[in-house]
């Protein structure tokens, strides 16, 4: 059975992916104000109100979250359905919880998870839009 930390950092991941998503390419805010200020206070939170969770939640929210929000700064013109962020979110979460020690010591660990959860994602619709296309009636 999965923990209830895991369910939530999954949601954290998801969720987290696709607010910076719809701030960059829905409200405008640019994709590093749509990553940055949402993250801000997530952290702040977490630092301040921290006690509300687990100890485990308490450090590793603001750490799935900003992953995330690296996720959802891709532009609308490279994933055009919101789903495919949404996936792209679920990834990252899923290989966060389960890196291991494979990034310890390496600079840009969660730039370079929400890198390859959105390569992944890309890849994905990029197959299905072209299992589509050759469909024959």
């Amino acid at each position: 059975m999965i923990e209830e930390n895991t369910i939530i950092l999954i949601l954290v991941g998801t969720i987290g992916s696709y607010i910076t998503y719809y701030l960059n390419n829905h409200i405008k805010l640019g994709a590093v104000l749509a990553s940055a200020f949402p993250s801000l206070l997530v952290g702040l939170f977490f630092y301040y109100f921290g006690e509300i969770v687990n100890e485990t939640l308490q450090k590793q929210i603001p750490l799935v979250y900003i992953g995330s929000s690296f996720v959802g700064m891709v532009s609308k013109k490279i994933l055009t359905h919101s789903i495919y962020v949404l996936l792209a979110g679920l990834i990252f979460s899923v290989l966060y919880l389960n890196k291991g020690s494979f990034f310890n010591n390496f600079g840009g660990a969660l730039g370079t998870t929400a890198c390859i959860s959105v390569v992944v994602s890309i890849s994905l619709a990029t197959l299905i839009k072209h299992k589509k296309i050759k469909k024959k009636p």
